[in-house]
């Protein structure tokens, strides 16, 4: 009886995490399209320059209200080793920082939200790095005692994916920032774009750990 206790306990606590994995990736999947549809729903039409743009609309409770959950179900979540565990907690601290320091409104910003700002767009980078090395270094690894199945080769090739496309994200963000900020292609929103790009990755890279997608046969 012990024996069957302990194993029914062990299959709930694989499927509790299984879920949060595949609750994060679905936050994350829908977070740029749900503060679309929203603040199109309430009469204001067109996308924001950027998805941290949403804290100055009709949408900010709903933008502060994700990040926030995606940092909350980041705390809770618990993996093989410590690094996922420090990494988890990072991805925490960052999330909720992207929401708590709102990044400066593009009309006539004042020098303290300029600097808030900046603390924002710090915060943001840290949680999109975090959320790479999830992707290439910590869901890629495999149990030595196992034998690797095909869906879960399948799925670090996800992995990895994921991971660079994040991290490329960050790099075009850079350069956007850097040389392209004031030039006519800020009239096709990049900003809001690669940052869609980035967490629609992050949120699939989540589903494929949950396996949602790719799951190993029993």
């Amino acid at each position: 009886m012990s024996s069957d206790n302990s194993s029914t306990s062990k299959q709930d606590f694989v499927i509790q995490y299984m879920s949060l994995r595949k609750a994060i990736g679905i936050l994350g999947i829908t977070l740029p399209f749900v503060l679309i549809l929203g603040k199109i729903a309430c009469g204001n039409p067109g996308i924001e320059s950027s998805i941290s743009d949403y804290y100055y609309t009709n949408m900010r409770d709903v933008f502060v209200g994700i990040l926030c959950a995606i940092g909350i179900f980041m705390l809770s979540y618990k993996g093989h080793e410590r690094n996922d565990d420090i990494a988890g907690n990072l991805a925490c601290v960052f999330s909720v920082g992207v929401a708590w320091f709102p990044t400066a409104p593009e009309l006539n910003p004042t020098q303290q939200q300029l600097s808030v700002g900046i603390i924002h767009y710090a915060f943001a980078t840290a949680f999109f790095l975090t959320l790479s090395y999830f992707c290439l270094v910590l869901f890629r690894k495999t149990n030595p005692e196992k034998t690797m199945t095909e869906a879960k080769k399948t799925r670090n090739k996800v992995y990895a994916t994921c991971g660079g496309i994040m991290l490329g994200c960050i790099v075009l963000l850079l350069i956007n920032a850097v040389f392209l900020r004031d030039t006519a292609i800020k009239n096709l929103d990049p900003v809001f774009w690669l940052e869609t790009l980035a967490i629609v990755a992050f949120g699939f890279s989540w589903l494929t750990k949950g396996e949602a997608l790719w799951k190993d046969q029993e």
